[in-house]
């Protein structure tokens, strides 16, 4: 796991170098570090919304598919699928900007984990050293945090590092890693000490990150509402609306107080960025987009028929699924019974096509004549 908060730590970690670098100011630069994140996303989140916009139109015909083949599961897929290809849409495409998102909290992490490493830039034979006076190690994902507290409350075992550049360098650095007066390098805690002002800061900063979280699902559901009247209310959804931020309050006080310092921006630029979009993407200009969509996935189509999209591949994959189901419980793909001849038929189809591979892969001559009619 180590391994992974290191390959994508790297690249943030020299893009938080050089925002620090501009602003000396570690919270400053979470928040610097988490629009420009937001702005490299944007085409993503851009296609993403187009997407969603465009399956909002889908709906009237969804609906109908699923009450013409309400019992029959099959063939409503089928037909689903081939709406998505008529309308050259991909209904996972919102799934994107979830990985991306689970990627850069990798990075954050890592960030915020190991600022002796990505900022101030320290070799590791010099963070080792340290490691070793402060009874850590840096295979420890808070080894770099547990230095810092522990060269703040000792800084006098530290002066022989690079005659003492070390220890000058953390401490400026632990200074500025701040908000408010609270280090964003500790971990909040349940248990508030309420005379003392640091305490109290990392206790609300997972609390504003989950109350953020929770005013970006809120206003997701009510423009979902908004734009599909007859949607019905689904308890699932509702339940995780109200979960999933309150799994990220107690993730955020199980991290150092920068995460969740970071989850809040992130939240709160998302939910500006939905708005904005939600408002560029009214129907007028959904439908008109749609029509064009449409029109380039048909003549990317024409001029590249040996090219198949995802949808199209899945709906290869779930007719074949479907034929060799049939074989098995005796009907046809669209679920009526299969009569004696159209079985053997089949059978005698597949033992076709096992040969013809076979004879492709060691190069045997093949003959569909092998095969004695019945």
């Amino acid at each position: 796991m180590n391994a992974i908060y290191d390959i994508i730590g790297i690249p943030f970690g020299y893009l938080m170098m050089l925002i620090y670098r501009i602003f000396q100011n570690y919270a400053v630069s979470i928040i610097v570090f988490t629009i420009v994140t937001k702005i490299i996303l944007l085409p993503v989140n851009f296609k993403t919304q187009k997407n969603a916009a465009r399956m909002q139109l889908l709906t009237p015909k969804l609906e109908k598919l699923r009450k013409s083949y309400s019992n029959n599961p099959q063939r409503l897929q089928e037909e689903q699928q081939k709406l998505y290809i008529q309308e050259g849409i991909n209904p996972m495409g919102s799934c994107l900007p979830a990985f991306i998102q689970m990627f850069l909290l990798f990075g954050v992490l890592d960030v915020v984990y190991k600022p002796i490493t990505h900022i101030l830039r320290f070799s590791k034979g010099i963070r080792k050293e340290a490691a070793a006076i402060a009874g850590t190690k840096l295979s420890n994902l808070r080894g770099e945090l547990v230095i810092m507290n522990d060269l703040n409350d000792e800084p006098s075992k530290y002066s022989g590092l690079l005659d003492g550049e070390f220890r000058t360098k953390v401490r400026e650095f632990s200074d500025n890693f701040t908000i408010f007066g609270a280090n964003l390098g500790k971990v909040p805690s349940i248990h508030v000490d309420w005379s003392s002002r640091e305490s109290i800061v990392l206790f609300f900063i997972p609390i504003c990150a989950g109350l953020a979280q929770l005013i970006a699902s809120v206003y997701s559901q009510i423009h979902q509402r908004k734009v599909n009247p007859n949607m019905q209310s689904n308890g699932c959804l509702t339940f995780m609306m109200y979960f999933m931020p309150l799994l990220s309050v107690w993730f955020a006080y199980s991290v150092p107080a920068g995460v969740g310092f970071y989850w809040i921006w992130s939240a709160l630029f998302s939910f500006f960025i939905t708005f904005a979009l939600n408002h560029y993407f009214t129907p007028e200009r959904t439908e008109a987009i749609n029509e064009k969509e449409k029109e380039k996935a048909r003549i990317y189509a024409e001029k590249h028929p040996e090219k198949k999209t995802f949808m199209q591949r899945m709906l290869e994959q779930q007719e074949l699924a479907n034929q060799q189901n049939s074989g098995k419980n005796g009907k046809k793909p669209n679920g009526e019974k299969a009569s004696r001849s159209e079985m053997n038929k089949f059978n005698r189809d597949k033992i076709k096509e096992a040969r013809k591979r076979m004879a492709e892969k060691y190069g045997d001559v093949y003959d569909d004549n092998d095969i004695d009619e019945d």
